[in-house]
């Protein structure tokens, strides 16, 4: 008989068990001591499968790309003229073409257009380039020499770009690194958190209308067997029912239990708040049905006027720095004064405190 003795209890050792929570380190992706250094966005297929495949990466993805470039731009007669004829791959715009780099912008991080100009250096095109094809070559000091278009032709050598020739876009560039950072990577294991759930619900909802069914067979026989299961198989598929000997079959029917599993509503919400959240797109603007109070929806709308005022400078400061022509994209519409006159109203009302009347 064993011991039975309390006193003969151990504990268990976790320590190298359970860890916390770690992030891996990063290091840029920067030029290096040699002569050139190059580098491709090798995870851009991966990148647009997201903005295709996921209906919210593309509802606030193409929101901003909306939002930044939608309303058009302001900019001198003697400009305008020349942008005008601007036509892209043949059917754009000049508004067409920068809404589809922002688009690619924060789908890949970066994107790129070709710069054509006439004999005189004006401006006569500027055409979209795939962002795989793309390599960025920098010197040994960091500063960007030359383009390569890599050829979608096996074997066929890249096309070169001066520096000058391409109109090049990076989004949220960080320290030295050469290129920008990708609006998708960051939301990716939220969008793969959410899905998981919603195939899981969904094949819940399956055996709820269709449950699996395990049929005991008085027959080994593998002949029996497979005719049965066609004629079963086909009756379940087409609705029909079917008419078996007494004791020939008996059916089992493994139903999933109403409170057998966890509510994955709660967790599919809080899922879409973090995607919200990160994306920087508020569910306003996306037309979301949320239950929000007419200030806190100005304040998430003043909040997303910001970012994209700041991303509507990024592309003008670039448009004058690379192409040397100045436009100024508009903003669609700013709720900035009307923040500020009911502001004002309460404070005439008396309803608002001192604080809010300062801020």
């Amino acid at each position: 008989m064993g011991n039975l003795d309390i006193a003969n209890a151990t504990a268990s050792d976790l320590t190298n068990e359970i860890t916390d929570y770690s992030v891996d380190s990063k290091s840029t992706d920067a030029h290096s001591e040699d002569k050139e250094t190059k580098w491709t966005n090798d995870n851009w297929t991966q990148q647009l499968g997201y903005y295709k495949k996921i209906p919210e990466m593309k509802a606030a993805i193409d929101a901003k790309s909306t939002w930044t470039i939608g309303k058009g731009y302001k900019t001198e007669p003697e400009v305008e003229i020349i942008l005008n004829k601007i036509t892209g791959n043949g059917a754009d715009t000049i508004n067409t073409i920068l809404e589809n780099m922002k688009r690619t912008l924060d789908i890949g991080g970066d994107s790129y257009a070709e710069i054509i100009t006439d004999k005189d250096g004006v401006l006569i095109n500027l055409k979209p380039l795939d962002p795989q094809t793309m390599t960025i070559v920098a010197n040994s000091k960091g500063i960007i020499i030359r383009y390569e278009q890599n050829s979608k032709v096996k074997g066929k050598k890249p096309k070169r770009f001066n520096a000058e020739d391409i109109f090049h876009l990076s989004r949220n560039r960080v320290a030295d690194e050469m290129h920008g950072e990708s609006m998708i990577d960051a939301l990716e294991w939220i969008i793969k958190a959410k899905n998981e759930v919603m195939e899981n619900q969904k094949i819940i909802m399956q055996r709820y209308v269709k449950p699996l069914i395990v049929w005991h067979l008085d027959t080994d026989n593998a002949t029996e067997i497979t005719a049965f299961k066609a004629k079963q198989d086909a009756a379940i598929s087409n609705g029909e029912n079917m008419y078996i000997p007494k004791g020939a079959v008996v059916p089992e029917v493994i139903g999933v239990a109403p409170n057998a599993t966890l509510n994955p509503m709660a967790w599919l919400q809080y899922l879409d708040d973090k995607f919200t959240q990160a994306s920087g797109v508020p569910d306003i603007i996306l037309g979301g049905s949320k239950a929000l109070t007419e200030a806190s929806s100005k304040i998430a709308y003043l909040a997303f006027q910001q970012t994209i005022e700041e991303e509507q400078l990024y592309i003008e400061e670039q448009f004058l720095l690379q192409i040397n022509l100045e436009i100024e994209l508009e903003f669609p519409a700013s709720l900035e004064n009307e923040l500020i006159s009911d502001n004002q109203k309460d404070a005439t009302n008396g309803t608002a405190q001192p604080s809010e009347v300062t801020a």
